[in-house]
Formats: C-alpha cells, structure tokens, sequence
C-alpha cells in the first residue's frame, strides 16, 4: 500500500478503512499512537482527532473494530498523551522564563498562568480535549502552570472519557447512515468547524470587551 506519507498524516481518516484492511488489529495500535501524539506531543497538534474518532465509531458499526476496545484504547492514549505533555511542560516549559530580561517569556506571564490554572485549570483541561490545537497545548501549559497532578490527572481523565466516548458513539449510530457515508468530506469539514467555533467565538468576544484607547482617556477625563 503506497501512501504519500504527509498526505496520510494530514488526512488519515480518509484512509482508515483501508488501513483496518491491510493491517488488521494493527489498526487499534496505529489510532493508538495518533491520538497520544496529537494530545501528548506539542509539534503535533495538526493530526486528526475529531472526524477519525467519528469515522473509527461508523467503522465499529460495520464490524471492522470493536467498538469498545478501541473505546478504552483512545481514552487510555488521550490520558497518556495529556500526561506526557504535562510533565514536558512542568520540566522544560519553565526553562523558557529563566531570563529575567526576555521580552516574550516574561516571569510576569508565568506567575499569570499560575494563577490561572489555580482558578480554571480543571474545566480548561476539560474543555479544551474538545478544542483542536488547543487540547495540545492544554496539558503542557499546565504543567508550566504547577496545576497539581492529580487534579490534573482527574480533569484528563474526564476529558479523555467524554471526548473519545462521544465521538466514536456517534460515529458507531449515525457514521453509516447513507446521506452521511455520500457527504463523508462535508461531515469531517462540519466537525472541524464545530470544534473550532468556541474558539473562534471566544476569541471574538475577547476582542470585541477590549477597552479603546479612546475610551481610556474619556474616562480618565
């Protein structure tokens, strides 16, 4: 089976059925190390997670995995990945503020993400395993942030649970219903935008409550 190895990376959940095909149970350790990189290493933040949890689900539905080994498969990836990323983070992410002088990794900013993840880390761990990109880096930040490990851990697991849990659920009932399997691409497409809409709108948001320079001065006068 030849590939064009960036092509399968960017786009391996349209060649999942033929990957159970040509590898077998070899599949659950391939989506096994896809998903822990994507949520465990921070260069990889671009590999499918959502639309291949959903497609794995529909080719469950079919009999090509079972549905709840590869299930507990992922959600024990996710966790690990989470875990890995966390502690890169709380080991060499700090090395990033030693320099007092640096204009980008300010020690003003580390203490912020402290503060941060000590008032919103659990829900942001949570949250974020639904948000592509962000559920990446989640993890290192808050390593980075000392939110305490088994507070971490607990929230991960959360995550990993409800993330993997719902995404191949609804892929194993509605992944093979005809309109969808003719409209695959549109429906991966869907997913992603969905995934990237609360950041998208908080990002919005963020910008839309900023404070004018103008009005700064209207009311200092």
């Amino acid at each position: 089976m030849d590939f064009n190895p960036i092509d399968l990376i960017l786009h391996l959940d349209s060649y999942l059925n033929l990957l159970v095909t040509n590898y077998g149970t070899w599949i659950y350790a391939i989506l096994f190390l896809v998903i822990f990189c994507e949520t465990g290493l921070v260069v990889t933040p671009f590999l499918p997670g959502d639309s291949l949890l959903f497609i794995a689900g529909a080719i469950c539905a079919g009999g090509g995995m079972d549905p709840l080994l590869l299930a507990a498969l992922l959600m024990l990836a996710a966790t690990s990945g989470d875990s890995v990323n966390y502690v890169i983070g709380r080991t060499a992410g700090e090395k990033l503020f030693r320099n007092p002088d640096s204009r980008i990794f300010r020690r003003d900013y580390l203490q912020r993400t402290h503060e941060f993840y000590d008032r919103h880390g659990g829900k942001t761990v949570t949250l974020a395993r639904f948000l592509p990109i962000l559920r990446t880096f989640a993890p290192f930040v808050a390593g980075i942030g000392h939110m305490p490990y088994p507070r971490f851990l607990g929230f991960s697991v959360l995550g990993s649970v409800l993330w993997v849990g719902s995404l191949v659920t609804l892929g194993y009932f509605f992944g093979n219903v005809p309109f969808i399997k003719q409209n695959l691409s549109l429906l991966v497409l869907g997913i992603i935008a969905l995934s990237l809409l609360p950041m998208i709108i908080g990002a919005v948001h963020h910008r839309l409550r900023r404070p004018t320079p103008g009005a700064n001065v209207k009311q200092a006068s």
